[in-house]
């Protein structure tokens, strides 16, 4: 049967995102995506065919604390309360130990991996279904054995980890749960080009990692709260 519930997605025309908002429209969700490029916003509206009654895609810089607060507060307007929101907006950069990492790059990953995770998670919060809701941030594997030559994402996504155990923690006499993913380098067409020597056999594809999401977006994972969810496989980076 499905579901007449409401979920937001920063990031939800990426790679991993494209996925899950598929998956949440086919059990019957309305939702709500930000995006900042173009043409990932274009090929999702044009896959999936709906209108406003049930998918909302808006240019949203969710590292600005306002902008974010101004797009969660249409979505409810909109849809009414929230009962799954996932923290998909982030990005990597690495290659430089920590006494070359310039000012620009160390905040740069901040912004992007914790800052965005923030905001949206405080705007989320006070907006969430007091029936159920499910709050999911995405970490790193990198978080836990912080790999050399990137510390300031290993840095940003160690702080969205305790983001999400802090929320867990606060949010444990309501409906709500929080938890955050822990993906390797997921297998896509950008990380691929990053990384063009890496054996990417083995990295999780942005499907795979959507159906854990998907779960974890689900009343069925209520037992879980303040988890630092694997999803490597056996990947090694």
């Amino acid at each position: 049967m499905a579901e007449s519930n409401v979920a937001v997605i920063p990031g939800g025309t990426g790679s991993v995102g494209s996925c899950l908002t598929s998956k949440l429209l086919d059990r019957g969700f309305k939702v709500a995506v930000t995006y900042l490029l173009p043409e990932e916003a274009t090929a999702l509206e044009e896959r999936l065919d709906l209108d406003e009654s049930r998918l909302i895609i808006r240019r949203v810089d969710v590292t600005d604390a306002e902008a974010t607060e101004t797009f969660f507060a249409e979505a409810v307007d909109r849809f009414g309360s929230i009962n799954v929101m996932a923290s998909l907006v982030g990005g990597w950069s690495g290659g430089r130990d920590v006494a070359e990492t310039d000012d620009l790059r160390f905040q740069r990953m901040l912004d992007l991996n914790l800052k965005s995770a923030w905001n949206s998670t405080r705007a989320a919060i006070p907006r969430m279904s007091p029936e159920w809701g499910r709050i999911i941030l995405m970490g790193s594997k990198h978080s836990q054995d912080s790999p050399a030559g990137q510390a300031a994402y290993n840095m940003a996504k160690a702080g969205v980890l305790a983001l999400a155990r802090s929320a867990a923690a606060e949010l444990l006499d309501t409906n709500t749960t929080c938890n955050a993913l822990l993906p390797s380098v997921i297998n896509t067409e950008a990380t691929r080009a990053a990384l063009p020597y890496a054996d990417y056999v083995n990295w999780p594809l942005p499907e795979e990692v959507a159906r854990v999401i998907n779960f974890l977006a689900s009343r069925e994972s209520k037992v879980i709260n303040g988890g630092a969810v694997p999803v490597w496989g056996s990947a090694l980076i």
